[in-house]
Formats: structure tokens, C-alpha cells, sequence
């Protein structure tokens, strides 16, 4: 069994992810920013408790620490992410969309990733068999783009995300890093709106979080197999 590391999981996706892992027999350190929200889901699911803001280096550099003292690291689930709307609740489009706007997205589901991965690398250098999962989206697919969900900054972020995917994987051949669509899912993110349970949608995640050392790298994936990118 592995020792995994999913951020953002005190809720949603994230939560559903570590309670479905956890059942599998694997450890699970449970990171979130609030040590209120984390520590009580932590106790609910028998987890481990990290206090972990993907946007802030202390933060993340201090919950590396404590994952190493705590024997390392073999799977880092980047699922921390948001969505911003206007303070209606709409979905901010081409034509709203500010530099604030993109730069407060790509902030956590960018730079958050980025900042998160390089951080526990070292550790996951030293698993038997390391293991990357990326939380991307469908709406991260340029041969898709164009159809349905009308936001700007979201799908651009993720696109990002499955670039970086593929620089990982060719970076660090050793290890298998992947991008996961968990599927249009109902969380908070989407304020509910999502077509998807969270059971649904952690499908494709606990699958990837298990991959063995012979499994796909530099990939994109949902539950039924490969995307286009």
C-alpha cells in the first residue's frame, strides 16, 4: 500500500478521492487550507491532517516537511482548484474577463500546482513507484473548445495544467503523471451544479492515484479511457 497526498480534500471531489483510497488499504494525508475543516474530515475519514494552501510557499513548504518526517511520499493528487464568477454567480466570459480575473485562477489551479509539485518531488524521487495525478477537466481539451461552458479563465487554467502534465512526464520518465477529467461532478466549485455524484466523479482519480510503475504517463484521461487533447 501508498502513502498519497491529495490537496484540497476536505470536501468534494477531494474528500470522496481519500475516503475511496483510505478504503483501499493506502495511507492518506488529507491537505487543506483550514486546519478547522481539515482536521474534522481527517477524523471522519481516518486520515492524516496537513495543513497545506497550494498559494502559499510556507504553507506548502511546511507540509512537505511534515510528510517526510512522516516516512514520504509515493502519490501527490493536485486537486485544489477554483472557478471565480461575478458576484451574481455568473461565469465570467471572453468578454468580462479581466487580468485579476485569470491571475486569481491561475494562482491555485496553476501556480498552486506548480509550487505543490516541486515541493514534494524529492520525496516522490524516492518511491519505489511514484505516482502524479493532475485534476484537469474535459473543458481543457482545445479539440473540444468552443462547445458549452462559456468562461474563459477555468478551461485556460486546465489547459495549462495538461501542458505541464506532459513537461512532468518527459521530465521524470520514472514516475507515471497524469491528467484526470473527473467529469462535470456537483461540487462547490460549480455550486452544485455539476450532473455528476462525487463518487462519479473520483472514479477516474482513485484509478490513476493506483497505477503501477508499467501504468500511462503524459496522459489525459477520464473514467472511460483516453481524451483528446
Amino acid at each position: 500500500m501508498t502513502t498519497i497526498l491529495i490537496t484540497g480534500a476536505n470536501k468534494g471531489l477531494g474528500r470522496e478521492t481519500a475516503r475511496r483510497l483510505i478504503a483501499a488499504g493506502h495511507t492518506v494525508y488529507l491537505g487543506a487550507r483550514s486546519t478547522e475543516r481539515g482536521e474534522q474530515a481527517a477524523a471522519e475519514l481516518g486520515a492524516r491532517f496537513v495543513q497545506l494552501d497550494v498559494t502559499d510557499d510556507a504553507s506548502v513548504a511546511a507540509a512537505a516537511a511534515a510528510v517526510e518526517v512522516g516516512g514520504g511520499l509515493d502519490v501527490l493528487v493536485n486537486n485544489a482548484g477554483i472557478e471565480v464568477r461575478s458576484p451574481e454567480g455568473a461565469v465570467v466570459g471572453a468578454a468580462e474577463l479581466t487580468a485579476d480575473v485569470i491571475r486569481e485562477v491561475f494562482e491555485t489551479n496553476v501556480f498552486g500546482l506548480v509550487r505543490v509539485t516541486h515541493a514534494f518531488l524529492p520525496l516522490l524521487e524516492r518511491s519505489a513507484a511514484p505516482v502524479v495525478v493532475n485534476v484537469s477537466s474535459g473543458l481543457a481539451s482545445l479539440s473540444a473548445a468552443g462547445k458549452g461552458y462559456p468562461g474563459a479563465a477555468y478551461p485556460t487554467s486546465k489547459t495549462a495544467v495538461n501542458m505541464l502534465t506532459v513537461q512532468y512526464a518527459k521530465a521524470f520518465p520514472g514516475m507515471r503523471i497524469n491528467a484526470v477529467e473527473p467529469g462535470y461532478t456537483a461540487t462547490d466549485l460549480n455550486g452544485h451544479e455539476g450532473a455528476q455524484t462525487v463518487e462519479q466523479g473520483a472514479e477516474a482519480i482513485v484509478r490513476m492515484a493506483q497505477i503501477g510503475p508499467d501504468g500511462p504517463t503524459g496522459g489525459y484521461f477520464d473514467a472511460t479511457g483516453p481524451l483528446a487533447w
